[in-house]
Formats: structure tokens, C-alpha cells, sequence
């Protein structure tokens, strides 16, 4: 196994963990509504995960490991990803909010502050800001 298909499989291993975190918390409350269904869609897409593996991780997220951003800023990077994808055509509406709280608490965001935090990046990502200004508004919000 050459070098570049370690890290090729370590990432697409990697984004599956993703994926099926993201699954869990959509599924958390035991049902699906269309509107998550449609960001899990897009979702997959952008994270390469193929139609068998989506498939398998719908009916089973409990198969991949999670692997949880440890480091603040990995943790902002992947808000911001996120909140591109669930903000960028207003496919889930006025519920948009509401998701991006759930998954920010998947990411480590505390309850008592993600509200706060999910308003700050939809804003931010509203002004279609770079991930550096992200990272660093983020960062120094409460300044």
C-alpha cells in the first residue's frame, strides 16, 4: 500500500466517522424529517460517501467510530463547513437554526452557548466570510 492510499483511506474513514456522528444527532429524536433527510443527502455527497456506504451508516451509525474535534479550532473549521452546507440554499428553511445547534453540540459546543454560537457562524457565513476571518471572529467574538 503506497503513502497516498493510507492517507486517502484514513480520510474517507475518517469523513464516514463524520458522517455517521452527523447521522446520530439528525436521528436522535427516532425520526427523520424531509428537510434533514435532504441535508443528510448533500451531506454524504460532499463527504464522498458512496450510496452502499450511506446506506449502511443510515441503518447502523452506530458502526463508525466518532472522531470528535479535540482542538477548538478543529471544531470551528468543521462549524463552518457545516454551516455552509446547511446555509447555502436554505433547503431546511427556518429550521436551519435548530439543526446547526444539534450538530453543534455533537461538536463540544456547550448547550448553555451554542445557540449564541450557531446565531455568530450563520451570520458570519451570511457575509460569505474565508475560514480564516471564521476562525478568527469566532475566536474574539465576545471582545
Amino acid at each position: 500500500m503506497s503513502f497516498s492510499d493510507l492517507f486517502d483511506s484514513e480520510f474517507k474513514t475518517r469523513n464516514k466517522g463524520h458522517f455517521s456522528a452527523i447521522v446520530r444527532v439528525a436521528l436522535a429524536d427516532g425520526k427523520s424529517s424531509p428537510e434533514e433527510k435532504a441535508f443528510l443527502d448533500k451531506l454524504a455527497t460532499n463527504l464522498e460517501i458512496s450510496a452502499a456506504e450511506y446506506e449502511e451508516i443510515l441503518a447502523n451509525p452506530l458502526k463508525y467510530p466518532i472522531n470528535p474535534p479535540y482542538l477548538y479550532n478543529d471544531r470551528l473549521e468543521r462549524l463552518f463547513d457545516l454551516g455552509r452546507m446547511v446555509h447555502i440554499d436554505h433547503h431546511l428553511g427556518d429550521k436551519q437554526e435548530k439543526l446547526l445547534e444539534k450538530l453543534g453540540i455533537a461538536l463540544g459546543f456547550t448547550p448553555g452557548n451554542v445557540g449564541y454560537i450557531v446565531n455568530k457562524a450563520l451570520s458570519l457565513i451570511d457575509k460569505k466570510v474565508d475560514l480564516d476571518t471564521f476562525i478568527y471572529e469566532m475566536k474574539n467574538m465576545h471582545k
